[in-house]
C-alpha cells in the first residue's frame, strides 16, 4: 500500500533527502504536498517532478508568483495558514516535518489533531512543547516518529525491548566543526569555518549548532519526550566518526547500538517504511574498512550550551522554549557576522538567567516566552 506524504520544509537538508527517498521508491511512496520557504524555484522543480496536490511558501508574494507556474491542478497557499494546510489540509497519512526553528509547533499540533502519523526531524517542536505534542499524540492515538539519526537509534534498538529494563540512553555526539579547538581558538573562527560539518551534510542553522552542541542538547531534551526518561537517564558522548549513532543500555548491563554511516536517508526511510524496511541505494558500512571507533566524555566546560540544555530541560516549564529561541535569533545574528561565534553562548546564558520560567505553560504562554526570549537576544 503507497503511503501518502506531506512534507514541511522541502527545500532544506532533510526535505531534499525525503524527495530523494521517496523518488527511489515510487511504489511506496507518493508526494501529497510540499512547504518551503522562500526558495522557489527548487520548489517549483519538486512541484513539477512530484505533481503534489498543494503546496505552500512563506509570503504572499512568493505564492502569487508560484500560482502562475504550478501544474494544473496544484494549489498554492502561504504563511502560518499554508503550513497548517499542507499539515493538516490534505490525504497524507504520513507528515514529515522538516522545517527548521519553532514555526513546525502548530502545523504538527494541527496533523495530529487529524490522526496523521509524524515523521518528526523538526526537534525544536519538541523542545519548546514537548508536554502538548506527546499528550495531543497520547489522546488522539498518534505515532511520533524519530527521523533525527540518534533519536531513531534509539527508537530502533528499542524495538521488542522491555522498556521496564532499561537503566539509560546515551547519544553520540561528532563535536562539530571545532571539535579539536580549545575556548582560546573559538575566539576567531568565522562563518565558513563554522560551516565545515566534518560528517553530515546539514543545513547552515543545524551545522552552527552542532558546532556549539545546542544541537545536542536540543536532542537531549526531544529524548526526555520521545522516549519518557529523567535527564540522569540521558546521556552523551563523544563518538568523533559519527558510526555508533545511538545506544541503550538495560539492567543487565547489556548495551544495544544502531551502526552505519553518516547518511540521513536511513532514518529518514525508517521513519517513512516503519515497522517494515525497504532496500536503500547507500554506500554499506565497513567496519573493517573503518578500522577504529573513538569515544571521549562530554567536557560540559568545553561545551557550555550542553550544560545549559540540560539545565532548562531539568527546570522544564518554559525554560526549554527560551533556551531554543534564543539560539535561534544568535545563530541568526551569528551567520549575519554580528556577532562573534563564543558570543552565542553568552547570549544564551544572558537570556536564560533573566527569564524566570513558567511551569505546565499553554500554547499563548509558550508563545509569549518565545517571542521575549528572541527580543533579549537580538538586543
Amino acid at each position: 500500500m503507497t503511503k501518502k506524504i506531506a512534507l514541511l520544509g522541502s527545500t532544506g537538508s532533510i526535505g531534499t533527502q525525503t524527495l530523494q527517498v521517496a523518488e527511489e521508491h515510487p511504489e511506496l511512496f507518493k508526494i501529497e504536498a510540499l512547504s518551503a520557504g522562500r526558495n522557489v524555484e527548487l520548489l517549483l522543480e519538486q512541484v513539477r517532478r512530484f505533481r503534489p496536490s498543494k503546496v505552500s511558501v512563506a509570503s504572499r508574494e512568493d505564492a502569487e508568483s508560484l500560482r502562475t507556474r504550478v501544474p494544473e491542478g496544484t494549489r498554492v497557499y502561504y504563511g502560518e495558514e499554508g503550513l497548517i494546510e499542507i499539515a493538516a489540509g490534505t490525504e497524507a497519512d504520513t507528515v514529515v516535518t522538516a522545517v527548521t526553528g519553532s514555526m513546525g509547533l502548530p502545523a504538527t499540533l494541527a496533523a495530529i489533531d487529524e490522526g496523521k502519523t509524524i515523521a518528526l526531524a523538526n526537534k525544536e517542536t519538541l523542545v519548546t512543547a514537548g508536554h502538548l505534542v506527546m499528550q495531543r499524540a497520547a489522546e488522539r492515538n498518534v505515532a511520533i516518529l524519530p527521523v533525527d539519526s540518534e533519536h531513531s537509534a534509539i527508537f530502533q534498538c528499542l524495538n521488542g525491548e522491555p522498556r521496564k529494563r532499561l537503566r539509560g540512553i546515551t547519544l553520540t555526539a561528532s563535536g562539530g566543526s571545532f571539535r579539536h579547538l580549545s575556548r582560546e581558538e573559538l575566539r576567531d573562527v568565522t562563518v565558513e569555518d563554522a560551516l565545515k560539518h566534518p560528517n553530515w551534510s546539514m543545513g547552515a542553522k543545524i551545522t552552527i549548532d552542532s558546532a556549539t552542541m545546542v544541537n545536542k542538547g536540543l536532542e537531549v531534551i526531544e529524548a526526555h519526550w520521545l522516549f519518557g526518561l529523567g535527564y540522569d537517564e540521558i546521556g552523551v558522548l563523544l563518538h568523533p566518526e559519527s558510526i555508533i549513532h545511538s545506544f541503550v543500555e538495560f539492567e543487565d548491563t547489556s548495551i544495544i547500538a544502531q551502526l552505519g554511516n553518516p547518511d540521513m536517508r536511513v532514518p529518514i526511510q525508517y521513519a517513512l517504511t516503519y515497522p517494515d524496511r525497504a532496500s536503500l541505494n547507500a554506500k554499506r558500512l565497513s567496519l573493517a574498512e573503518v578500522a577504529q571507533l573513538n569515544f571521549r566524555e562530554m567536557d560540559f566546560g568545553r561545551f557550555p550550551c550542553l550544560r545549559m540544555a540540560y539545565e532548562c530541560g531539568r527546570m522544564g516549564g518554559t525554560a526549554p522554549t527560551v533556551f531554543n529561541a534564543a539560539n535561534e535569533v544568535a545563530v541568526a545574528r551569528f551567520l549575519r557576522r554580528e556577532i562573534s561565534f563564543l558570543q552565542i553562548e553568552d547570549t544564551l546564558e544572558k537570556v536564560v538567567q533573566n527569564h524566570q520560567a513558567v511551569a505546565d505553560p499553554d500554547l499563548d504562554t509558550i508563545r509569549e516566552a518565545d517571542a521575549w526570549a528572541r527580543r533579549f537576544a537580538a538586543e
